[in-house]
């Protein structure tokens, strides 16, 4: 009869071996890659499936290859006129080379967030308060393009980024609101200014129509006595009377009195 001693002695081992072949299989989702390293070395990268891992030889690190939503915390920028603003945005970015992100830097999330932290101020910072509110979707490209520039050596891929919010202090929200308010009012007066010139030159072209036919300006005259025949509702009705008629009326109020 067999101890127990000896028995135990042999099942060890072997629920040992057992154990060290459960630990040693790895499920990879579609979505991720596994990046082994063989006694500290880079040895692969291997694809979804059913994967061996050696424990203890081997190393695995898991990188997910889905796009990543970084949502970058609100940051105290100074723009080029001297004005505080607090700007936060969101970075959309994944990771084309598992190998890069793992062996080039120590964690690629944390890098990327303190990445477009720094490259976020450093953008808005040369350029004015204006310049932010009217053409945020340049500052993207510009910041997208620094971030994606930055981080290719790690294996990161920029999809896009977007400014979400620049909040202002209420004196300045007033300052804009009595600058738009002082431009709608220039606004209004040029396109006034513009009218009346508009109308000055089609009198003017009015005038010289006329001034080269009596015949027109006869209908004119006649024309505005029927104006305010229709509108006048008072006793009093004053007539338009040419200059030019003068003479010719005093000439013959002299005949008929010599007559």
């Amino acid at each position: 009869m067999v101890s127990p001693y000896y028995a135990l002695q042999y099942l060890a081992p072997i629920a040992l071996l057992i154990g060290l072949i459960g630990l040693s299989f790895r499920i990879v989702a579609e979505y991720e890659r596994i990046v082994v390293l063989f006694l500290g070395r880079f040895q692969a990268v291997k694809n979804p499936g059913l994967r061996i891992v050696v424990p203890g030889i081997q190393r695995a690190f898991r990188v997910d290859l889905r796009v990543v939503t970084l949502d970058i915390p609100p940051q105290d920028v100074i723009s080029r006129d001297n004005v505080t603003v607090r700007v936060n945005a969101v970075l959309y970015f994944r990771v084309v080379d598992p190998k890069k992100a793992i062996i080039q830097v120590e964690q690629y999330l944390t890098a990327t967030n303190q990445l477009a932290q720094t490259t976020l101020r450093s953008v808005l910072g040369q350029h004015e308060l204006d310049e932010m509110l009217s053409e945020r979707e340049k500052l993207n490209a510009d910041i997208q393009e620094i971030i994606d520039k930055r981080s290719d050596a790690w294996g990161i891929k920029v999809i896009n980024v977007e400014i979400k919010h620049i909040d202002l202090n209420e004196s300045m929200v007033r300052a804009i609101a009595r600058q738009a308010e002082a431009e709608r009012e220039r606004r209004a007066k040029v396109i006034h200014a513009e009218g009346e010139f508009q109308a000055s030159e089609k009198l003017l072209s009015a005038a010289e129509v006329i001034s080269k036919n009596h015949q027109a300006l006869q209908l004119r005259y006649l024309q505005t006595l029927n104006d305010i025949a229709t509108k006048q509702n008072s006793n009093t009705i004053v007539f338009p009377f040419p200059v030019e008629l003068i003479p010719g009326v005093m000439e013959q109020q002299k005949t008929r009195k010599e007559e």
